[in-house]
């Protein structure tokens, strides 16, 4: 730093002294300064194509993104062979969501350095984030080739493999990428959310335990091991889990809802209320903590805010079929055979083999006289592998005459 600034003193028109100083600025984090060094170069030798490139690349630091990919712009009109100018445009449009663009600039950044490991990386990222899982594995695939120590392209190569269902080539990849890098934690993680897929609780809990270890601040590895205990029957432990993420994280609204779910299955119902409560107020549009709460309200015998919460989950989700039929279940202990009628009847559009809608439809029929409906229903729920009431079987004989 100081020897640049001596060269400055010595020549103002210093253009490259301006240059390195400002990539020393940047470095430290000091981006004012930074941008004011490549400005001056700029200034000094407008042809300076690094110049612009680094100036970009600080004001894309700061978040400032139209800047930045107009001084990548410009470094590329100087230099149309600059990769680096193509591949930081490429990471700022990213940023953007604008993956079309991101895209076209990485493909060029490759056409240019096909040895550029960290293009295809980027590029199978951005695939990754389209849906396009075959050409992202393409990508992390060629940046390992080039770079077969790239732990972060097997760590990603393993994720799609993950939501393809491939889960040995998952496992594999982030095996190696824990091999590559002993301290990486999400990989870790990653490997213990894909044993947990497959049902290897033991070995799901292992792995989410060493990320916390390898970090205590991991609270995605302690939500990930209170999910995988809550799967084992291990409510205690899920809990203690799921509270240690929300003390890290709290805006966590996942563990939040989760942690209702253990407090409900343990009878906990007003914990599970407030936690449910918690996660609507950091994620309003949570369809599932609205039903859950509902439910739990319905337990409770509080009928109205159940309702509210199961029609607010319809509200959020119209294509949520059980929430039609916990509300359809609800009017019916009220009485109010008719919109229960209405909400099964929805609930079944939705999921036509819906079994538990039919059956409980065909009761609320039962309750109001109408037994050629509710003998219809209770026959089809039975065809979907439901189990039905005999005493209701045999009901419905009588009262038709003895029919089956």
């Amino acid at each position: 730093m100081s020897d640049y600034t001596k060269a400055i003193e010595i020549n103002p028109g210093y253009a490259a002294a301006y240059n390195n100083r400002g990539l020393v600025y940047w470095d430290k984090g000091q981006y004012d300064q930074a941008i004011s060094d490549f400005t001056k170069a700029i200034e000094i030798n407008p042809g300076d194509a690094a110049a612009y490139n680094n100036r970009g690349g600080t004001y894309g630091e700061r978040g400032q993104y139209d800047q930045a990919i107009s001084d990548f712009t410009k470094a590329i009109e100087i230099n149309p062979g600059d990769a680096e100018a193509y591949y930081n445009r490429g990471i700022t449009f990213g940023e953007r969501g604008q993956n079309d663009q991101a895209i076209s600039d990485y493909t060029k950044a490759i056409e240019i350095n096909p040895g550029d490991a960290k293009a295809y990386y980027n590029r199978g990222i951005t695939f990754g984030e389209r849906g396009q899982n075959d050409q992202a594995i393409s990508d992390y695939t060629k940046a390992i080739e080039i770079n077969p120590g790239y732990a972060a392209a097997y760590n990603n190569r393993g994720l799609v493999y993950w939501d393809k269902g491939q889960y040995d080539q998952a496992i594999s990849d982030f095996t190696k990428a824990i091999e590559i890098n002993p301290g990486d934690a999400a990989a870790y993680n990653n490997r213990g959310g894909t044993y947990g897929e497959r049902g290897q609780y033991d070995q799901a809990i292992s792995d989410f335990t060493k990320a916390t270890e390898i970090n205590p601040r991991d609270a995605k590895a302690y939500y990930n091991r209170g999910i995988t205990f809550r799967e084992r029957g291990q409510n205690d432990q899920a809990i203690s889990d799921y509270t240690k993420a929300i003390e890290i994280n709290p805006g966590y609204a996942e563990a939040y809802y989760n942690r209702g779910n253990t407090f409900g299955e343990r009878g906990q119902n007003d914990q599970a209320i407030s936690d449910y409560t918690k996660a609507i107020e950091i994620n309003p549009g949570d369809a599932a903590a609205y039903n859950n709460r509902g439910l739990v309200y319905g337990m409770k015998g509080q009928h109205d805010q159940a309702i509210s919460d199961f029609t607010k989950a319809t509200e959020i989700n119209p294509r949520d079929a059980k929430a039609y039929y916990n509300r359809g279940k609800t009017y019916g202990e009220r009485g109010q055979y008719d919109q229960a009628i209405s909400d099964y009847t929805k609930a079944i559009e939705i999921n036509p083999r819906y079994a538990g809608a039919y059956n409980l439809r065909g009761f609320i029929y039962y309750f109001k006289g109408e037994y050629e409906k509710s003998l219809k229903d209770v026959k089809k729920a039975q065809s979907l592998g439901c189990q039905i009431s005999p005493r209701l079987l045999e009901a419905l004989r009588k009262a038709l005459g003895g029919k089956k």
